[in-house]
């Protein structure tokens, strides 16, 4: 079994998609640990702000099969590929690790560059596997989020919602 994260983004009835998405996952991979959930404002773009949060579990999927599976949810929510890179979306499910591996193999990049590069990824992946090495620093997240410019990326702390 693998162990995965993947981060989940929604500044489209955020709390409806994102309840939406938790949910698919559960059916598709069981039990989920869920970090906790936080706003942040649109990167790249102006618009509504994003509730973002991370979730673990173990799977035997491949990467390209939870990929397949991702997509699948894209599209319950409306969603398709092809829209611009900054702009609102309903639901955005991005793997972020699977184990420790590395792969660089388009549309598959995994660890994702954004566990590294944005507040709403690193903080609730940190505080959900704080141990985990990233497969490319070898440093473990906690490490990474304590140097992390904090303030140059604001993070509000979102009361339970899901």
């Amino acid at each position: 079994m693998a162990e995965i994260y993947l981060g989940l983004g929604s500044n489209i009835d955020p709390e409806e998609n994102l309840r939406l998405g938790i949910r698919e996952l559960r059916k598709r991979y069981g039990e989920l640990a869920i970090s906790p959930v936080y706003r942040s404002f649109a990167v790249g773009f102006d618009g509504p702000d994003f509730l973002n949060l991370v979730v673990g579990c173990a799977t035997e999927q491949s990467p390209g099969e939870i990929n397949g599976e991702i997509e699948i949810i894209h599209r319950m929510v409306g969603r398709e590929r092809g829209e611009e890179k900054f702009s609102s979306r309903s639901l955005d499910i991005d793997q972020l690790l699977y184990d420790d591996q590395v792969i660089d193999s388009p549309p598959l990049r995994i660890p994702r560059s954004d566990i590294l590069e944005y507040a709403f990824v690193l903080r609730p992946l940190a505080e959900l596997a704080p141990g985990i090495k990233h497969p490319v620093t070898g440093r473990t997240l906690a490490d990474h989020w304590a140097d992390f410019d904090q303030a140059s990326q604001p993070l509000v702390p979102v009361a339970d919602i899901l």
